[in-house]
């Protein structure tokens, strides 16, 4: 057998066990009770990510309990599957020489994701206890911003010369493979570490062992600089179907590689951010943070909304007159608009994912509020009929019906317009469209709907008697 093996022998795969309700809730019981020996007896039946899920759904003091009784090989795989809020309660628990052990185990990137949480003090402890290059790959990691190609990269790539033999670089994948995980592709560059192209793994197979391995590299290679946003990395991943996309610095330096198990987290956390920011609250909130600090992260939001709505309050006051002789219009106020700013929102949403996914284009702004407006046209007619009649038989008038219908109707496609145009406005701003596009469609849609809704039953009233 020789030295330099690529394979360890390992146990029999284990079966997939679902994480269900029933499942969850008999760990839950176990936990409480601190039976160890039948909890180990249902982990060792699960994957890290499981576990994670499991360890995510606990209070704090049973999450950092369970994670105690994970073995000591899997215990990276776990806390690095763990949510922000558990990791960083763990994190914080573990004695130095663990979380050394546990750091010196993952990946680079994941290393830095689990020291930039930790204080100053505790994270240049951990790293001073690393070997040397290690230490010096995180700390690099470090100094990038978390959100940006720099930040979510690793350093472990396999990287070769430009004028190797493809014997050579055999030889060095071989080398790095005991260390480095996940090897899709092997990265050249020149004298000066300048990323010249890249060399498929099946292809070092197929060539002669004394080919150079310029001549059979890619150099038509897509690749990224470490300030590129990792929203943006998401979307080239995306358009070029890559699963590992080299990472350089402004010179062309090969600096590290990000994968496509990176990229599904961006994937999943810029979700996260846009969907907490559509109702008027950052991302941060998912992370343990004291009701006072929720409530000031909120409220600015919740007063720029308060002060858009009292413009209803106002609108409402100036048609009197109108509602004093038609009590019942007052009864449809709520559904129009709950129903046209419940499309607005939808719409916004659907146009804020599209900038994030690319899909939607500033420079083709026009596309997707034509698209919307044919969608609205459809929901506000449908929506519009409907109410029309519930409210012309309702009054036993007509008119009546005519009124609600067509505010109905008229609401929703300007609520589809507004809540479309709202995000494409912030994005060409410069603003985060995420944060402006919920809110403020929202309040805008309520003014704009009751106020569509009152003139035209002010006009009705003028023409027709009774309304």
């Amino acid at each position: 057998m020789p030295d330099n093996k690529l394979y360890t022998e390992t146990a029999p795969p284990k079966e997939l066990l679902e994480v269900d309700d029933e499942l969850m809730r008999d760990l839950e019981d176990l936990v409480r009770s601190r039976s160890d020996f039948l909890v180990l007896n249902i982990l060792q039946d699960l994957y890290p990510a499981d576990i994670a899920h499991i360890i995510n759904k606990l209070e704090n003091h049973d999450a950092d309990y369970l994670f105690k009784l994970v073995s000591a090989d899997s215990q990276s795989e776990v806390l690095r599957e763990l949510d922000e809020s558990h990791r960083e309660l763990i994190v914080k628990t573990l004695p130095k020489e663990q979380l050394t052990r546990l750091v010196q185990g993952m990946d680079s990137d994941d290393a830095a994701d689990i020291l930039g949480k930790l204080s100053n003090e505790r994270a240049e402890e951990v790293l001073e206890t690393l070997d040397v290059q290690d230490s010096s790959r995180v700390e690099e990691l470090l100094q990038y911003d978390e959100a940006t190609a720099g930040g979510i990269m690793a350093k472990e790539v396999a990287v070769v010369h430009r004028n190797a033999t493809i014997k050579q670089a055999i030889r060095t994948v071989r080398q790095m493979a005991k260390d480095y995980k996940n090897i899709y592709t092997v990265y050249v560059v020149d004298d000066n570490g300048i990323l010249v192209g890249s060399v498929a793994l099946q292809d070092l197979l197929l060539y002669a062992p004394n080919k150079r391995v310029h001549k059979l590299m890619n150099a038509d290679f897509v690749s990224v600089t470490t300030d590129v946003d990792q929203e943006q990395v998401a979307q080239i991943f995306k358009k070029y179907d890559v699963v590992s996309l080299p990472v350089t610095d402004t010179a062309g330096k090969l600096m590290g590689r990000i994968t496509v198990d990176d990229v599904v987290d961006v994937l999943v956390e810029e979700h996260e951010e846009d969907v907490a920011r559509m109702v008027g609250s950052e991302a941060t909130e998912m992370e343990r943070r004291s009701p006072s600090q929720i409530a000031m992260l909120r409220l600015p939001w919740i007063m720029m909304t308060l002060l858009i709505q009292l413009l209803a309050g106002v609108v409402i006051h100036n048609f009197d007159e109108t509602l004093t002789k038609v009590i019942l219009l007052a009864s449809f106020m709520p559904i129009i608009s709950a129903l046209s700013g419940n499309t607005g929102l939808q719409a916004a949403a659907i146009v804020v994912r599209g900038l994030a996914t690319g899909h939607v284009d500033l420079s083709r702004w026009t596309d997707p509020i034509k698209r919307q407006f044919q969608i609205t046209l459809i929901l506000g007619f449908a929506c519009g009929v409907i109410l029309g009649i519930i409210g012309g038989i309702w009054h036993r008038t007509p008119a009546f019906g005519f009124v609600v219908g067509t505010s109905m109707f008229i609401s929703i496609n300007i609520s589809g317009l507004i809540g479309s145009a709202t995000p494409l406005l912030s994005k060409r701003l410069g603003f985060d469209p995420a944060i402006t596009a919920g809110p403020f469609e929202t309040a805008f849609q309520d003014v704009i709907g009751i106020t569509v809704f009152l003139t035209i039953a002010s006009l009705m009233m003028r023409w027709l008697s009774p309304v």
